[in-house]
């Protein structure tokens, strides 16, 4: 049956005389596996505070401690920021018998962080530090609450392909505007990336527990050798953060904690873990880096949170930087809540809409279906791990969305559930998964339109660029994507990721995604095995590589008329901040 729907599509196609329906991959998920990414923006698991050199008063130790961590307002579930810590971390400083803090990142024991801050005590005065006063870089100015700091940012990244795009970029990128050149393609490709990100970030009170903050930077990003779109060395440098806001917040006698932040500007934004929203700015083409991730700031976020404990409330606007050669022109509107009833259970709710948009959805029988604005999308998410973190346990997630638009009609579903164990106290803390995740494809028997929108998840190789190759061929959508994932921590600082991946198609009608893979004949996208790497070697460095492995399934290889190879893909990059 499918297969005489998939005739019909085709014939209609060539009959009615209708062009070819082009719709290429979304340049941020043809992005690197997001590990450039090592810990900015990630999950934080758990907070610890600890005393370098402890007092004999027990009772001057455990006030410092509570102390600090009021000030730091950092609790598991909370995305880690290299700025928030730091301006945090200044206000701690300003603790009575506070001498000084510090903090370390490690790797969590269930793919997110784990933040170790260290206070040492003594009679040193908080006030007057940085290079305005003869201090430390990178501090500029810490004096009286207000704390200026510079920011730093190195990369470098080698990268190397065999037979990209199963050894067929004539198929696979054929009429892509990305292609400027000779794209990498049939035996060996290599290239090299670096980046540098710099910019002045600041906060000072404005009012009793009110602060005003603000960042401005840019990024500067070259790449030469042959790249997956190109061979055409180039370099770019262009604004990134350039963003202010209000932060303010209380916790009263009983210690019921308020927090609030009010903020706009250029900056980063992701949704829950990435599965609705994470890429909110393009990399590649003129912007080079395109596998360093350089770029993840949209062009316009306004964002409002209300925290209250363990509840959180968020109202938010994004237009995403996109690449000028495809700029659909899209921006989204929403609304989000995350509480914890219970210890180890979280959920989440969101409502995500597009008020404007050019996007266009094709319809199987030709003709544009109808287009993003005016997109709905329904969201709900659980996550539940009844062991305290540090203790061996089970845990399990699941998620479940629903996309309308208020335009035409549409009907899209997605989801995922996933289940695993971890034993972070054996011998290299292993955690074991197995995550099935469903986007809808359209099926061309109905008349609703079906096939899923993935407007911007991504985030890195354990969220939601699945398959370090595989993620550039298919992305989220008409897809079923199993996966088991391992991940072994050697020390604190080092974790090992190996992953096992199958993906196959809902509907074989697959228009809207490759153009090569338009019509497919069975639904075995393909398979693939891959590992990573990192590693802290300190706060400021960070080392991180991959090996992916990738074969093409037999729905596949058919469309490419059975010429298509596997696909190797190998990574190292070198990362320096403060």
């Amino acid at each position: 049956m499918r297969q005489g729907r998939m005739a019909l599509c085709l014939a209609l196609t060539v009959l009615l005389g209708i062009p070819r329906l082009v719709a290429f991959p979304d340049p941020a998920a043809a992005q690197g596996v997001g590990g450039v990414d090592s810990y900015t923006n990630q999950l934080v698991e758990r907070v610890t505070v600890r005393i370098a050199n402890p007092s004999s008063d027990g009772a001057l130790n455990s006030r410092v401690e509570d102390q600090v961590r009021t000030l730091l307002s950092l609790f598991p579930g909370d995305r880690f920021s290299e700025e928030r810590l730091a301006f945090q971390l200044s206000q701690a400083r300003r603790i009575k018998d506070v001498a000084s803090t510090d903090y370390e990142v490690q790797f969590g024991a269930r793919n997110g962080l784990e933040v170790v801050v260290e206070v040492t005590l003594g009679d040193v005065s908080a006030e007057g530090r940085g290079l305005a006063f003869g201090g430390d870089f990178p501090t500029i100015y810490d004096r009286n609450g207000t704390y200026v700091r510079f920011k730093l940012d190195l990369l470098g990244l080698y990268y190397a392909n065999n037979n990209a795009w199963y050894g067929r970029p004539d198929a696979m990128l054929a009429d892509n505007p990305l292609v400027q050149g000779t794209p990498a393609g049939e035996g060996w490709d290599q290239w090299l990336e670096t980046y540098a990100h710099y910019g002045i970030y600041g906060i000072t009170p404005i009012a009793p527990q009110t602060y005003l903050y603000g960042g401005l930077s840019a990024i500067t990003a070259g790449s030469a050798g042959q790249e997956l779109f190109t061979d055409k060395s180039r370099s770019y440098t262009g604004i990134e953060d350039a963003y202010l806001g209000v932060v303010g917040g209380s916790t009263d006698a009983r210690g019921n904690r308020l927090a609030y932040n009010l903020t706009f500007g250029r900056q980063r934004f992701t949704l829950a873990d990435g599965f609705l929203m994470a890429n909110t700015a393009a990399n590649g083409q003129e912007r080079a880096a395109l596998q360093a991730n350089a770029r993840w700031a949209s062009d316009f976020l306004a964002l409002a949170q209300l925290r209250y404990n363990d509840t959180k409330f968020e109202l938010f606007y994004i237009d995403p930087d996109e690449l000028p050669a495809i700029d659909s022109n899209t921006t989204y509107l929403g609304a989000n809540v995350e509480m914890k009833p219970m210890d180890g259970l979280t959920l989440g709710a969101a409502y995500v809409t597009s008020p404007s948009s050019n996007f266009s959805y094709f319809s199987p029988v030709g003709g544009i279906a109808g287009t993003r604005e005016g997109l709905k999308v329904y969201d709900a998410r659980l996550s539940y791990s009844p062991n305290p973190s540090g203790q061996a346990g089970p845990f399990f997630g699941a998620e479940y969305a629903v996309q309308r638009n208020k335009n035409f009609d549409m009907d899209a579903r997605a989801g995922w559930a996933e289940a695993g164990y971890s034993w972070p106290q054996a011998k290299w803390s292993p955690t074991v998964s197995y995550r099935l995740s469903m986007f809808s494809g359209d099926d061309p028997a109905t008349a609703t339109y079906e096939r899923w929108d993935p407007i911007l998840s991504g985030g890195n190789g354990q969220q939601w660029v699945q398959g370090a190759n595989h993620f550039k061929v298919v992305q989220n959508s008409n897809v079923l994507a199993h996966r088991v994932q391992a991940s072994f921590r050697p020390s604190p600082k080092v974790e090992i990721v190996p992953q096992l991946w199958a993906f196959y198609a809902d509907q074989e009608n697959n228009i809207g995604g490759n153009p090569a893979l338009s019509f497919l004949d069975g639904e075995e996208y393909g398979f693939e095995a891959n590992v990573t790497a990192k590693w802290f070697i300190n706060r400021n460095t960070y080392v991180h590589g991959h090996l992916a492995y990738t074969i093409p399934g037999d729905a596949a290889k058919s469309a490419l008329g059975g010429d298509a190879k596997n696909w190797l893909s190998a990574m190292v990059f070198f990362r320096y901040a403060f």
